[in-house]
């Protein structure tokens, strides 16, 4: 087993394919460059279009059982290759190696999920007047244009994969160039499990041109992404000029609501860490925290001792519990915010600076008694930032929460059943969880309100995204 960056190609049609045009990719713990990524020509794109269409009409034919079949190899070849596939990952994103393990790892429950359950896609018979019957069929809607984002390697291309593929799509999948080694080991695991040639596709390259391509052409059915809000109102302009069906994944600004009668230091403790995964840099990472006056000083002092002692460093660093953010462009992202906080009035608990001059790392970022005005509190940091304000009662809190066009996630701690009731219905977002901050597991569905996007991926709702339905009226003779 290597444990080397993978030599980086296309795959279309069944076949690995170089390019001559190349982008580098750095491992953000060093700025050093680990690999290249091929960049996509539009006869790259047309292939890959033509070899998608050739392998749906081989794959919607294939039993659900067969598909199945083929998905869970891939699986468990993905599960054998684990520690190869996390050290890429951990080069490419820096994310501490446990983590890049554990998005491998849910990676391939994505799979596990959809492939039993699209062997579960009924349609029904609906009741009428004898002599006739009305059939209703969920077919796989057919090519699938996916675009997946940096900043979960893996399980974000899983999730739209998986879908696509146990609902019996092709799939033509645009990952990210900044860490394209994910999508890279999946593509590979396909082949090797046997998966028919072109019904999985993958391409990298300049995403403007590479989606401005695919989405209008008309072998394209569905176009699933996940990335910031401004990005998804472009592509589903440019689909809706072809009446193409959209998936959109969008940003978020979750809200955290705790109450006052919960322990306030291990709300505190269980929300620093979660803030910490991934260097913060998750749609659903909890970032703007309400707490109810009475424990307000508890939990921001617990938030800030337990944020200030985690451990910022190289994700092979067995020490290590926060790896870099991606880029250079976050950490400025993140240092205005800081300033724009403090010089609106808020207390800086901890970090706000970069940390050395070499390698992407930013610390644990807790800043208390914003405004509301302050550019933090209405943009999403995409970072590990924590905003922690005081709020007089659960009615203040869901309106402060609901303040934004965001709806992602939320969430909340309380052992009050009234207030969890109260909560649930007032709260707007597609996923909103109670003491806990999961937002999604492979058989939920997952998926935003207001501008955070709409349709949804996981569960039978997200499996259902990959299809149509088409209703059959038969009469037994000829009216």
């Amino acid at each position: 087993m290597t444990k080397t960056y993978p030599d980086l190609m296309l795959y279309i049609g069944g076949f690995w394919r170089k390019t001559v045009d190349t982008q580098p990719v750095l491992n953000p713990a060093d700025e050093t460059v680990i690999g290249a990524v091929p960049v996509a020509t539009r006869a790259d794109l047309d292939d890959a279009l033509d070899a998608a269409a050739k392998g749906f009409d081989v794959w919607r034919k294939t039993s659900p059982a067969k598909r199945a079949e083929i998905i869970l190899r891939a699986s468990q070849l993905m599960r054998k290759r684990i520690d190869e596939i996390a050290h890429a990952i951990t080069l490419e994103h820096g994310k501490p190696l446990a983590q890049a393990r554990l998005e491998v790892i849910r990676g391939c429950e994505f799979f596990e999920w959809d492939a039993a359950e699209g062997q579960r896609t009924y349609g029904r018979v609906i009741p009428s007047e004898p002599g006739i019957k009305y059939i209703v069929h969920h077919q796989p809607i057919g090519t699938v244009a996916a675009f997946s984002p940096w900043n979960f390697p893996m399980s974000q291309p899983s999730r739209k994969i998986a879908g696509a593929l146990a609902a019996g799509c092709s799939i033509i999948l645009k990952a990210a160039e900044e860490t394209p080694a994910g999508a890279f080991h999946i593509a590979r695991a396909f082949h090797d499990a046997g998966l028919p040639a072109g019904v999985f596709n993958l391409v990298f390259g300049v995403p403007a041109d590479i989606s401005g391509y695919l989405i209008p052409q008309s072998q394209v059915r569905l176009v699933a992404f996940t990335g910031s809000t401004a990005v998804g109102k472009h592509l589903t302009e440019m689909a809706a000029r072809h009446m193409t069906p959209v998936l959109m994944e969008l940003g978020g600004h979750a809200p955290v609501i705790v109450c006052d009668d919960v322990d306030p230091v291990a709300a505190a403790i269980a929300s620093a860490v979660r803030k910490a995964r991934n260097s913060g840099q998750v749609c659903t990472s909890p970032t703007r925290f309400y707490v109810q006056e009475r424990i307000y000083e508890a939990f921001t002092k617990a938030f800030a001792e337990t944020a200030r002692a985690i451990t910022v460093g190289n994700g092979l660093d067995a020490v290590t519990q926060m790896g870099p953010v991606a880029n250079h462009r976050r950490i400025e992202a993140l240092e205005a915010l800081t300033a724009d906080a403090r010089a609106k009035g808020a207390r800086v608990l901890t970090g706000g600076e970069r940390l050395g001059n070499r390698g992407y790392f930013f610390p644990v970022t807790t800043i208390s008694d914003l405004p509301d005005d302050a550019r933090a509190m209405r943009e999403e940091p995409f970072g590990p930032m924590a905003l922690i304000n005081p709020v007089g009662s659960v009615e203040e809190a869901i309106e402060k929460a609901n303040a934004l066009p965001f709806g992602l996630a939320a969430y909340a701690f309380t052992h009050n059943a009234r207030t969890a009731d109260q909560l649930a219905e007032g709260i707007e977002a597609g996923n909103f969880s109670i003491n806990t901050l999961e937002a999604s597991v492979p058989e939920t569905p997952f998926g935003g309100v207001k501008e955070s996007g709409y349709g949804r991926e996981g569960g039978l709702e997200g499996l259902a995204q990959y299809t149509v339905i088409k209703n059959v009226s038969h009469r037994m003779t000829i009216a």
